[in-house]
């Protein structure tokens, strides 16, 4: 055991980490480094060559391919496009009705795709046009739908919860149940925000929205039927307890090709261009694990992770300011770090400390997903912010929709607050 080596290890990785060496690489190579220089390199590699296998070689793993491969499918397919339209069914006479209705679509879409990115993105290219028909400014509108797309991965299928809970050892569906409650209560506090937005600034969010597509609860319902269809054979099967949430992945990405084969927009582009996105996101991923299973191993190796343990144990800080340390960390790594490198960079360290405090690991799993979604919508890294300047360039800036996204974050803000002095919000579905 050498304490100096894991220290030395941990800023090793935050400097490779603010360098912008890709994180599965950064965390191999400080844990290959730092495991040889303690124990030589024979015993260093004998020890980290089973890592890839066990950490890859776990049953629920596979339930992240099938989940994106659903999404997807969903996705090039079309069946989500006709969200936003249903949508505007239900909430189009609210003030800032259109907005209102992109956020629920957001989270629809989540129910059958468990990416922020992807959620953005499909909703960026159906939205925001129309919003700035309807005399929205541009930048709140971007902004409301970078936020909106947070909820992707909160709603299940989540695949930061999937990751989670393979790291914590903990129930997936009951993360999922607990991730439903937090993105929902995120999809109404964006609402609110946003009709608080109308009636303070008309300028920005016009109260009533012109220029209108009609559209009928019929029309709506041909919209999106291939989405509820979906979403009940996933949710009614995975909490009836019929499979478990891992097989849900299979049956999802199977109904997924069946419901687009049925409907006519399955073909070889929609297939290809799926399997394509999903395989490479499932390595991007993958490998990422692989090094914090490493690096997990480098730091008990080290006696780090028993030190820190040790050190908080002697300090005994209070849940709150245990929360409040938290809050601070992930809100300044989701600056430069994308959620899953923030995540599993992490894990190692802080898991052992929550168990020693008898913090709930589910609820910190869905705590643990909100605060990384609000990284993906602050500067300058937020990966939501630079997927909507890819789809709605013509419409604003990198700085305007940053700006236009800041009202979210005092919603996301207080739903952090609520959950560390609620907890129960997120445990009662369980």
């Amino acid at each position: 055991m050498s304490i100096e080596t894991g220290v030395f290890g941990l800023l090793a990785l935050l400097v490779l980490l603010a360098l912008r060496v890709p994180v599965a690489i950064a965390l191999m190579s400080v844990s290959l480094v730092g495991m040889t220089s303690m124990l030589g390199w024979d015993t260093s590699i004998s020890m980290l060559s089973s890592r890839p296998y066990d950490f890859l070689a776990r049953w629920t793993l596979s339930a992240i391919p099938m989940f994106l491969l659903m999404g997807f499918v969903s996705y090039h397919s079309g069946l989500t496009a006709g969200l936003f339209k249903a949508a505007k069914v239900v909430f189009r006479w609210l003030p800032g009705g259109l907005a209102v209705s992109s956020i629920f679509a957001s989270s629809g879409f989540a129910a059958v795709s468990g990416s922020s990115v992807a959620c953005a993105a499909s909703m960026g290219r159906i939205a925001i046009p129309e919003m700035v028909k309807s005399g929205y400014k541009p930048s709140f509108a971007c902004g409301t739908i970078a936020a909106g797309g947070t909820i992707g991965a909160l709603i299940p299928p989540s695949i930061l919860l999937i990751v989670y809970g393979v790291f914590a050892q903990v129930s997936i569906t009951q993360l999922f149940l607990g991730g439903i409650s937090i993105g929902l209560l995120t999809a109404l506090g964006y609402s609110l925000t946003i009709m608080a937005m109308s009636w303070l600034r008309p300028d920005i969010v016009p109260r009533v929205s012109a220029d209108i597509e009609e559209i009928t609860a019929l029309q709506a319902m041909k919209e999106i039927w291939p989405v509820l269809v979906l979403g009940l054979i996933i949710f009614g099967g995975m909490f009836s307890g019929f499979f478990t949430a891992t097989e849900a992945g299979a049956v999802g990405a199977l109904g997924a090709l069946l419901i687009a084969l049925l409907i006519g927009k399955l073909n070889l582009v929609v297939l290809k261009d799926s399997m394509i996105d999903t395989l490479t996101t499932t390595a991007g991923l993958l490998i990422i694990g692989v090094g914090a299973s490493m690096f997990t191993v480098f730091l008990s190796m080290s006696g780090l992770s028993s030190y820190l343990l040790g050190f908080m144990t002697d300090w005994s800080p209070t849940y709150f300011q245990m929360m409040l340390l938290m809050v601070l960390i992930y809100l300044l790594l989701g600056l430069f770090m994308e959620p899953f490198g923030a995540m599993l960079v992490t894990l190692p360290i802080f898991l052992p400390i929550l168990q020693g405090m008898d913090v709930s690991l589910i609820w910190f799993g869905v705590f643990l997903v909100k605060m990384l979604e609000i990284g993906m919508v602050t500067p300058p890294v937020g990966m939501n912010i630079f997927v909507i300047k890819g789809v709605a360039s013509q419409y604003a800036s990198l700085t305007d929709i940053f700006k236009g996204v800041s009202v979210f974050l005092v919603s996301d803000l207080l739903i952090v607050l609520l959950m560390i002095l609620v907890p129960g919000i997120v445990l009662f579905l369980i």
